[in-house]
């Protein structure tokens, strides 16, 4: 699989999900995405150890990474080889978890087909183990909204950033053009997946709820992820936006 490729197909799942997201016509279809932010956890093939090889085939190198204990995060940032889109992997830490929810979804994950273990792909399979049951989804999500979140959607990305100088337009316009589009900025915590450094001005556009069939054939409607705006608040800075999304203070060394 090439990047191109890759790209896309993280993409097209992505627009699949959210839909509302693909009809936006706010700015050009071909306008560049600045980053896509991926979930996954800390276990076996979807760690972001794991991951790191296939992305280093792909042409992605990281470039930072950031320790998130209040979030039970860590979070790598990864650089393309050109001027594209840049990728957030953010891994869930299952020792974050209490004993029965760490457990519920470890016995989830152990349940993934040993062929959907394998590939460069992993990221854009949509999820490889069975769909959890209502009240597992439940306990998850109580235990840690990212968990519960994983559990439904296996990892995939969560949402797409778009910085808003590379778009032509400022926030303020676009945040309100999105507004009369049925999209609202969100300041909760669980929505935004990870804290954003003071450099920036970011919003965050959780999407429609979704309907889905859990284990027991029940439906229930639940959050599946949206979109952001960054703005520099240093146009004269020669850095990426997704370059200083994320905290300093959180910042630690590459192994």
């Amino acid at each position: 699989m090439q990047r191109e490729e890759f790209l896309q197909q993280l993409w097209l799942d992505y627009i699949h999900r959210h839909p509302e997201v693909g009809m936006l016509r706010l700015w050009p279809t071909d306008a560049p995405t600045e980053y896509l932010t991926l979930l996954t956890l800390n276990l076996a093939p979807f760690a972001v150890e794991d991951l790191l090889p296939n992305m280093g085939h792909l042409g992605y190198r990281p470039v930072h990474r950031y320790a998130m204990a209040d979030r039970g995060l860590l979070v790598t940032l990864l650089a393309p080889p050109d001027n594209g889109v840049w990728l957030i992997l953010a891994e869930l830490q299952l020792g974050t978890l209490s004993r029965q929810p760490c457990d519920t979804l470890q016995q989830l994950v152990e349940q993934t087909h040993y062929r959907d273990t394998r590939g460069k792909n992993l990221l854009c399979r949509g999820r490889p183990w069975p769909m959890p049951s209502w009240d597992e989804y439940s306990l998850l999500h109580a235990a840690h909204p990212l968990a519960g979140w994983i559990s439904a959607m296996g990892p995939s990305v969560h949402h797409a950033g778009f910085d808003c100088a590379r778009l032509g337009q400022d926030i303020t316009t676009l945040d309100a053009a999105l507004t009369t589009r049925g999209f609202k900025a969100s300041e909760a915590l669980q929505h935004a997946v990870f804290p954003v450094s003071p450099l920036l001005e970011y919003r965050f556009y959780p999407a429609c709820s979704q309907r889905l069939p859990f284990a027991e054939g029940d439906e229930h409607r639940i959050p599946l992820g949206g979109l952001a705006l960054l703005q520099k608040h240093l146009s004269g800075d020669h850095e990426r936006a997704v370059e200083l999304l994320l905290p300093h203070h959180t910042r630690c060394e590459l192994p």
